[in-house]
């Protein structure tokens, strides 16, 4: 009987440490996903309304009108060289 005396502490250590690392797990794998999901649903609405942090909502708009870039060429020229 004294070989049997640890086996029920043992076992529900086992099992405690199981189930803590298995939470910890899922917590970690959530917090990634939800961090994930933020930072992309940002970007998009950044995307979709400029304005709203000062933004010009310029973006994506042809070179002549939003000023970033200056044509140099005409365009049958461009593929000439």
């Amino acid at each position: 009987m004294s070989k049997l005396s640890g086996v029920f502490t043992g076992g529900a250590e086992a099992y405690g440490r199981f189930v803590e690392v298995f939470i910890d797990g899922h917590w970690w794998v959530v917090g990634d996903a939800l961090e994930n999901i933020g930072k992309t649903t940002k970007r998009l609405l950044n995307i979709a309304y400029p304005f709203l942090n000062g933004g010009s909502g310029l973006r994506g708009s042809s070179p002549e009108v939003s000023g970033y870039a200056k044509p140099c060429k005409d365009i049958e020229q461009r593929f000439k060289d």
